[in-house]
C-alpha cells in the first residue's frame, strides 16, 4: 500500500490535460538571453583578470570598452533559423538579441596594454593596473 497522498486535480489542471500536446510547444526563439553576463573578477599585483561566460556568441559580436575603471562588456547574438522549402519548424530554442554588463573596478586600468582572449564561450580580459602617480609636492614660498 502506498503512503502517497493522491493529488487532486483542479479545474485548471483538467483543462490543460485535455489540450492537444502541440499546445505545449514553445514559440520560436523561446529561450531568452541571460539577463546578465556572469563574470569572475580577480586581482593580482599587476592587473585585474575578468572571466565572462558568453556561450554561443561569436567573437566578432563581442564588444569591450574600458574607460578609467569602468568596464563594459556587450554581446549581440544572432542565431537565425535555416529554413528549407517544405520544412515546418515545430520547436526552436535558438534566440537573438543583445546583452551587456558594466561594472567599476577598484582602480584605473591602463587601456593601452589591455588584452582579451575568447575560448570555448569564455571571454578572458587582462586589464593591467595604471601605475599610481605619486602626488607632486608643491613648494610654498
Amino acid at each position: 500500500m502506498s503512503n502517497l497522498i493522491p493529488r487532486r486535480m483542479s479545474l485548471f489542471d483538467e483543462f490543460f490535460r485535455d489540450m492537444a500536446p502541440a499546445f505545449y510547444v514553445r514559440p520560436l526563439h523561446g529561450e531568452p538571453l541571460p539577463q546578465q553576463i556572469k563574470v569572475d573578477v580577480k586581482e593580482n599585483d599587476q592587473a585585474y583578470v575578468i572571466s565572462a561566460e558568453m556561450p554561443g556568441v561569436g567573437k566578432d559580436n563581442i564588444h569591450v570598452s574600458v574607460e578609467n575603471n569602468l568596464v563594459t562588456i556587450a554581446a549581440e547574438v544572432k542565431q537565425e533559423d535555416a529554413r528549407r522549402d517544405g520544412d515546418k519548424v515545430l520547436h526552436s530554442e535558438r534566440y537573438y538579441g543583445a546583452v551587456s554588463r558594466s561594472f567599476a573596478l577598484p582602480g584605473d586600468v591602463d587601456e593601452s596594454t589591455a588584452s582579451a582572449k575568447y575560448d570555448n564561450g569564455v571571454l578572458t580580459l587582462t586589464l593591467p593596473k595604471k601605475a599610481a602617480v605619486a602626488g607632486k609636492r608643491i613648494r610654498i614660498e
